[in-house]
């Protein structure tokens, strides 16, 4: 398969959020209309092949590609937000960062018992994020169908702190 566009366009930046992180700044994809479609479409391809009934986008890159995957196959959305930024009745999970701990947390209504949910991020680390959303929609009585992601690190453990579950990558460190 030919590289992805979006390979090329990804810039890290030291030292952000903090020194000795190498972030890695998907901003350039999204300005390039030609690499963000072929993520979109490279993405959803992932996640049609295990017929979820809902996807699931992380605050906050996961939306800006979970939403037109959602669109795309006529399936709800569900935002997993960070503590705090949700209005309605919620269901909480804390996670640790490569850089430090945080909470999580979806509507109670957000899912139903047996929805098989894709969850959607721009990048896999640590996998602290996308275990405590699957943790929440495993309190659901949904299912993780799969975890599909732009980009993932493979010097860190993210893979394997979610072992068990399908993942789909597009790019990989």
């Amino acid at each position: 398969m030919a590289e992805l566009k979006a390979a090329s366009l990804i810039r890290d930046v030291p030292d952000f959020p903090k020194p000795g992180i190498v972030f890695k700044d998907i901003t350039p994809v999204l300005q390039h209309p030609e690499a963000f479609h072929e993520v979109v479409d490279k993405l959803t391809d992932i996640v049609a092949r295990h017929d979820p009934t809902a996807i699931m986008g992380i605050e906050s890159r996961g939306f800006i590609f979970g939403a037109p995957m959602a669109l795309k196959l006529n399936l709800p959305l569900v935002v997993a937000r960070k503590l705090g930024k949700l209005p309605y009745d919620r269901i909480t999970e804390e996670y640790s960062l490569e850089y430090g701990t945080n909470t999580i947390e979806i509507h109670s209504d957000a899912l139903k018992k047996a929805d098989r949910v894709a969850i959607v991020d721009d990048l896999l680390a640590t996998g602290g994020t996308a275990l405590a959303c699957a943790r929440l929609t495993e309190k659901l009585d949904a299912e993780v169908c799969v975890f599909a992601f732009m980009v993932e690190l493979s010097f860190l453990p993210g893979r394997h702190a979610l072992r068990g579950y399908n993942i789909g990558t597009l790019i990989e460190y």
